[in-house]
């Protein structure tokens, strides 16, 4: 019977009934099924960014049983290879040993259901192989590490600085004591009167400031969709030197339209696809007169021209050859939307058998594949059904053809090619149909003289091309074929090499019959994105799957390369002696942009990894092709590693997710494959275009605005600190503190909290200017906002600040001591938030509402709180005389000291802005 377990308690070896739209708990190998053709359709978005629909085979044996409960009676085995990284391959076998002969069966990745993915048709039954750590799922994540912006670090720097100035002036004063008495116990007592140095308030408000950055970058209308997913690295946007993209649907838009057809004498463009059409009725049309009128003629019509190959066709009856291995030769399923709508429920056709246009669609594994089948369907040559053992395609005149499938040869990334091979049911023909890419077909396809020539040209007007070709069998070879593939297919050792030779027997001597290409549509705005990234002094390297070709028209067409540019290819090498070569050859090329393989980075980087990496630093764009997911990874951790310099990576499938955890910023685009790497990333955008202004603009008030921020703080814990020592040192090096707890409590959040904090808000140049003029980041990539020379000129005005008014507070004190207190304190936070007004670029109305506000606070706290500190005993304690507050000689000596202490500092920072501005304000004048 059925018992419900918990998904943690499932153990290898158990029965698992998974419904319809469940996600499956671990990776199990697929039994059974309650649809009738033996297979069920899974969802694999969350496992590698594919958003369509896999098709997945039943194990034939256990399909076949009668009931359900058989599955209890039989006596069988499975046996799965050692748990591995590979999600795209399996090698199993399925033994049943109570039947008479004892029945093998092959097990692949097609009979195998992986944990998170999800079922979307039918009940399945499955037995699991793999559960917890082994599943591949699992095995295939990284940990992510936590990202530290280069801002953080760089104030931790200071923050130890200034620690270590605490402790120094700690001792120089116990030692100015002469180490009398309990000398360490005074140490102690200074390192806590002085402890304000250090800027416990400086992470509170930095924090705050980073949500505050991203609450803004979420709230801008330029940029619609933005999502800041880490509130700790807004900054990280405006340092940033490297920006690595993928290209398939984040340069492009993983959008296919199908743009040419070319038979070798004559091509079709997009405007000549009604020729196409009129050619497939006239042909359609006669098959189907001559069928009706005798069933036997079509069949000697087709002996004679088997036997006469050396008649030149028609191009009527080469055009109908080519829709029709486009129409049949791939793996595309198309689902019908049920008519009520219930749900989103699909009923397949075999419900209703009405292949009505309206409410069908296609589900296949790659764009490209949708977009032949669109096209063929557009020309006449319709897709209505398809199941395990046939698919049927519907004529321009209404007939529905069926063909069986015989086999079926993947796609995989090592053979570049897919084959499939059909037997029509009309004529008993047996048919084998391949596409591929032209590398892998060229050799494979008889000898002609305009193959390559033609992928070529394509390849130059940005089409991905691919080469369709069929190879009539007959009976008897097909059988021999088969026999030998189904013993290949059970071996255990080797069983990829094995299979992979069997097809190879049948894949010679193939008739070319077109070659098909398709275009990639750029995203919007891509060149102007990119050529404003590149004034910005970004370096832009594309890394893609894609194929070398592809690869280098794209980085063309979207102007990653420009125009006048050469384009170094850096040919396949294998070997360490090769590699030498090559590189030698390129480090003599100038300002060329580079091109090259995954497998030749390896190589490059096993022996000359140090010199590859300078090298290519000095491009100033370069494309790497055919990288594998870990790859790119890879090449990230090498750039941050060598060149030390921040580095941004932006993708928008599931293969970019590792690149974008392991780069300093990672941005995800959701775009056609899934949302997965929109949720791995920090920030996540919906067009590539939006990159521009979070950079340009937000990248760079995020920094600037953090660097005097986090100066800031540090230069409100030293001035006090600065007034405290003077004290100290005043009156015989007491370590008396000179304000009360409160008034020091006070001092760093309620009087001076809400300007300092205002400055998250200043901006030094308008966005339209920063959009305008890129080069105005690269000055922000030098980091000379915020560096040891910046903190020393605020060390210096905090230590003059502090001095003069703690100075000019006993200088100017009368009869009672009180009122050095008084003065100097009012004094500091005058000064404090004149300060805050020298800093501010750009006016903001919430700052002047934060200035007064602040101020108010002050005012009423010294009209409030005089019972608070006691007037009566004139002790430190005493604070406040409100006969003496009021009094005139209170005010001005207040604002003299007040003006003292910041006069100076407005006039060197007018001359500073007279004599060496910085590049912003020439533009804003």
């Amino acid at each position: 019977g059925k018992v419900q377990v918990k998904s943690s308690d499932i153990q290898v070896g158990d029965l698992i009934i998974v419904e319809k739209n469940q996600r499956i708990p671990s990776d199990m190998v697929f039994l059974r099924t309650s649809e009738k053709t033996g297979s069920c359709f899974i969802r694999t978005d969350q496992l590698d960014g594919e958003t369509d629909w896999k098709l997945k085979v039943a194990v034939s044996c256990t399909q076949r049983l009668p009931a359900l409960g058989d599955l209890f009676s039989i006596n069988a085995y499975v046996y799965a290879q050692k748990p591995q990284l590979d999600i795209h391959s399996f090698e199993g076998t399925f033994t049943r040993e109570d039947s008479d002969p004892a029945v093998h069966e092959s097990l692949s990745i097609e009979n195998t259901l992986w944990a998170s993915t999800v079922v979307a048709s039918g009940t399945v039954i499955g037995v699991v192989i793999y559960t917890g750590k082994e599943t591949r799922s699992v095995m295939n994540t990284s940990n992510p590490k936590n990202k530290v912006g280069l801002l953080d670090l760089e104030l931790n720097q200071l923050t130890k600085a200034l620690f270590l100035a605490l402790v120094a002036l700690s001792i120089v004063m116990v030692t100015l004591q002469g180490f009398v008495g309990p000398w360490y116990r005074n140490l102690f007592r200074f390192l806590l009167l002085f402890s304000y140095i250090i800027p416990i308030s400086l992470r509170v408000n930095l924090d705050m400031g980073k949500a505050a950055y991203g609450w803004m970058i979420m709230k801008d209308d330029n940029i619609p969709g933005t999502v800041v997913r880490t509130s700790t690295i807004p900054e990280e946007l405006g340092r940033l030197v490297y920006l690595l993209t993928d290209k398939t649907g984040t340069l492009t838009q993983n959008e296919m339209i199908f743009k040419r057809l070319h038979l070798g004498t004559v091509s079709y463009g997009t405007d000549t696809m009604d020729e196409i059409q009129s050619h497939i009725i006239n042909s359609y049309s006669q098959m189907h007169s001559q069928n009706s009128g005798n069933s036997t003629s079509s069949t000697p019509s087709r002996r004679l021209q088997s036997s006469a190959p050396k008649v030149r066709k028609s191009v009527s009856s080469r055009i109908h050859e080519a829709v029709k291995a486009i129409a049949l030769c791939h793996n595309v399923t198309p689902v019908y939307e049920s008519r009520a709508g219930v749900s989103g429920e699909t009923e397949y056709a075999e419900v209703d058998q009405d292949f009505s246009d309206e409410n069908r669609t296609y589900q296949a594994s790659s764009p490209d594949e949708v977009t032949l089948v669109q096209w063929t369907e557009s020309v006449g040559l319709t897709l209505v059904n398809r199941d395990l053992t046939s698919m049927q395609l519907k004529t321009p005149g209404g007939h529905i053809l069926t063909y069986y499938i015989l086999q079926i040869f993947p796609f995989t990334s090592e053979s570049k090619r897919m084959g499939i091979i059909v037997r029509d049911e009309s004529s008993g023909e047996i048919t084998f149909y391949m596409k591929g890419a032209d590398v892998a077909m060229s050799t494979i396809v008889q000898y002609n003289d305009w193959l390559e020539e033609e992928c070529g040209n394509m390849a130059r007007e940005g089409l991905r091309t691919l080469v369709v070709a069929k190879k009539s069998l007959t009976e008897e070879q097909y059988q021999d074929f088969e026999s030998r593939y189904n013993q290949a297919k059970l071996s255990i050792h080797d069983r990829t090499l094995k299979v992979a030779a069997v097809v190879e027997s049948l894949e010679r001597e193939m008739e070319l019959l077109c070659l098909t290409g398709v275009e990639d549509q750029l995203q919007a705005d891509v060149r102007p994105t990119l050529e404003m990234l590149r004034n910005a002094g970004i370096k832009i390297w594309m890394l893609t799957g894609d194929k070398l070709e592809t690869a280098t028209c794209i980085a063309k067409s979207s102007h990653l390369v420009s125009r006048t540019q050469d384009i170094h290819i850096f040919r396949p090498v294998t070997t360490r002696g090769e590699a030498h070569l090559e590189l030698n050859a390129f480090r003599r090329k100038h300002d060329c942009a580079l091109v090259i393989s995954g497998d030749s980075l390896e190589v490059c980087l096993k022996y000359y990894e140090h010199e590859f990496v300078e090298l290519a630093c000095q491009c100033p764009a370069v494309v790497c092709c055919r990288c594998s997911p870990t790859q790119k990874a890879h090449i990230v951790k090498l750039l941050q590693h060598h060149t030390g310099k921040r580095t941004c990576a932006i993708g928008d499938g599931g293969n970019d997710v590792s690149m974008i955890q392991a780069a300093d910023c990672g941005i995800g685009i959701e775009g056609k494959e899934g949302k997965q790497a929109s949720l791995a990333a920090d920030f996540s955008i919906t067009q590539f275009k939006h990159i521009g202004r979070l950079l340009m603009v937000h990248g760079r008030n995020s920094y600037k605005r953090s660097a005097a921020l986090g100066q800031f703080v540090m230069h409100r814990g030293l001035i006090i600190s600065t007034m405290q020592a003077v004290f100290s040192s005043v009156f015989y090096f007491a370590s008396v503190p000179l304000y009360q707890g409160f008034l020091m409590v006070g001092y760093a959040t309620i009087y001076t909290m809400f300007p300092v904090f205002s400055l998250v808000l200043d901006q030094d140049v308008k966005p339209e200017m920063a959009l305008l003029y890129p080069e105005l980041y690269k000055d922000l990539t030098k980091g000379r906002s915020l560096s040891f020379k910046t903190f020393l000129i605020w060390v210096l005005i905090s230590i003059y600040q502090g001095g003069i008014l703690m100075y000019g507070a006993l200088l100017l004190f009368e009869s009672e001591f009180v009122h050095v207190v008084a003065i100097s304190f009012t004094a500091l936070i005058l000064t404090e938030l004149l300060m805050v007004a020298l800093t501010i670029r750009t006016w903001h109305w919430l700052m002047v509402v934060a200035e007064f506000l602040s101020l108010g606070c002050y005012v009423a706290s010294l009209a409030f709180l005089n019972e608070y500190f006691g007037i009566g005993r004139v002790s430190f304690g005493a604070f406040l005389d409100v006969a003496f507050i009021t009094t005139v000689t209170f005010l001005w000596k207040v604002s003299a000291i007040t003006v003292v202490s910041c006069l100076p500092l407005y006039i060197l920072k007018y001359l500073k802005r007279k004599f060496s501005p910085p590049s912003y304000s020439k533009l804003t004048s």
